[in-house]
């Protein structure tokens, strides 16, 4: 962990572009909510095949204009093209920013193929021969491994050559076993891997809704957790104070042991993600 522990500790948050103008605003509550935390940036989502491209740009600048808040918008392989992605960072430049989380992205239902960039680290070159160093570009990390890896060895060079391509920090999948992620870290750091690699954290609000997430993305639950989040069937006011207590406590294992910083999972609501700040103290007013 010792490349993590002496960089400074950053925390930033995600959204994703809502589909109506009631949701937009909801976001914009949520982000000038969020501000308490001091974050780094906030990210945006992006529909699979640029299918909120047009939102994602709103969100993009609704956070720019409004918020003093570098944003940084998420780009995908799927459907992408090299004159797409080329428009897209043009449009990028023009409004000023300048961060940006590359990522392959999943396939939609009944898309086969995903264009012309497979993998996330052609899609970090690509941006680099671009733009040069214009741009901060976050990529994902898989501390429990990339649900379609074949190996832990080819997952994590699978990172590596998203790093080599030209990536300047790292933003993981949630986990809620913090053994994974130090694990990782010091697997990186073996490979010479020397770069910011963030915590991705998602709050516990709803059980049913997480464990759909967790299967379709890998991250595992650990059956002590599950066990306790199903034994407590629909009372979610339960659900979410144990929820608040276990990745409370999981926040504050990973920044004990040296994490450069938290990422949160918002789902475009404020509260969970203010509730662990403020027991771990990361609340300004």
């Amino acid at each position: 962990m010792e490349s993590q522990k002496r960089r400074p500790q950053i925390f930033s948050c995600e959204f994703f572009p809502p589909n109506t103008d009631t949701g937009m605003d909801n976001l914009a509550a949520a982000r000038k909510a969020l501000m308490r935390l001091r974050p780094a940036f906030f990210s945006v989502t992006y529909g699979a095949g640029g299918s909120t491209r047009e939102r994602t740009f709103e969100a993009i600048q609704g956070i720019s204009k409004n918020s003093g808040v570098d944003a940084a918008p998420h780009l995908t392989c799927v459907a992408s093209t090299r004159v797409g992605v080329r428009q897209i960072l043009e449009r990028y430049r023009a409004h000023g920013i300048r961060h940006l989380v590359a990522l392959r992205g999943d396939l939609p239902s009944g898309m086969r193929e995903f264009g012309e960039f497979r993998y996330a680290n052609e899609l970090v070159q690509f941006i680099r021969m671009e733009t040069g160093d214009y741009f901060h570009i976050e990529v994902a990390a898989y501390p429990e491994f990339h649900p379609q890896a074949t190996s832990p060895e080819h997952d994590l060079l699978n990172f590596k050559r998203k790093v080599d391509a030209g990536a300047n920090s790292a933003i993981t999948q949630y986990f809620y076993n913090p053994e994974s992620y130090f694990r990782f870290v010091d697997d990186c750091e073996k490979l010479g891997l020397d770069l910011p690699i963030v915590p991705g954290i998602m709050p516990i609000t709803n059980f049913t809704q997480l464990a759909r997430f967790s299967d379709n993305c890998g991250a595992e639950i650990p059956r002590w957790i599950r066990k306790r989040l199903e034994s407590h069937g629909d009372d979610r006011d339960a659900i979410r104070a144990y929820g608040l207590e276990i990745v409370t406590d999981l926040c504050r294992r990973l920044l004990e042991g040296g994490a450069p910083g938290l990422h949160f999972y918002t789902m475009n609501q404020a509260g969970p993600t203010l509730a662990i700040c403020e027991r771990l103290g990361l609340i300004y007013d």
